[in-house]
């Protein structure tokens, strides 16, 4: 048996096509454009530069602790799901024993506000990597690093 459990949530993106992300080193917050998955623009990297620190990290450490949070809530419904299918299955085929599930039984995981994703920051294209656009604050467009290699440039 898998004891991974994968849940699909959607964030929103902004008008523009871009998803917020924060840094895990400085904390900074910025946008970068998702690409669909197979999309021959899309890099194929191991770990992400921030654009404001050139810290690096790993491809699945950038989301905002407001899409973390979302997340956990928006998959509580499915939790709550397989939670109630586990106990069923964990009793199915026991002689002379019944198991009625509770239709009530829940693990009690708040729905999550809406995110909502406001136009905000600036678009910079990296010359290095034009197909990988960028959205800073627009007071941080003097130094900015490459999400893809760390090259530094100004907009």
């Amino acid at each position: 048996m898998d004891d991974e459990i994968r849940i699909s949530v959607s964030v929103p993106l902004d008008s523009d096509g871009f998803l917020r992300r924060e840094c895990p080193t400085c904390e900074r917050e910025f946008k970068w454009y998702p690409h669909d998955d197979g999309d021959s623009d899309a890099e194929l990297v191991t770990q992400y530069f921030c654009p404001l620190c050139g810290a690096a990290a790993g491809p699945d450490e950038w989301a905002t602790p407001a899409q973390v949070e979302y997340m956990m809530g928006a998959a509580g419904p499915e939790l709550d799901r397989l939670a109630s299918d586990a106990f069923t299955d964990a009793f199915k085929g026991i002689k002379g024993m019944t198991f009625k599930p509770d239709p009530s039984f829940s693990l009690d995981i708040p729905a999550p506000e809406p995110l909502r994703e406001p136009d905000d920051m600036v678009i910079v294209v990296p010359p290095c990597h034009p197909n990988e656009p960028l959205k800073v604050p627009e007071e941080a467009t003097d130094s900015i690093f490459c999400l893809i290699c760390a090259e530094q440039f100004s907009a």
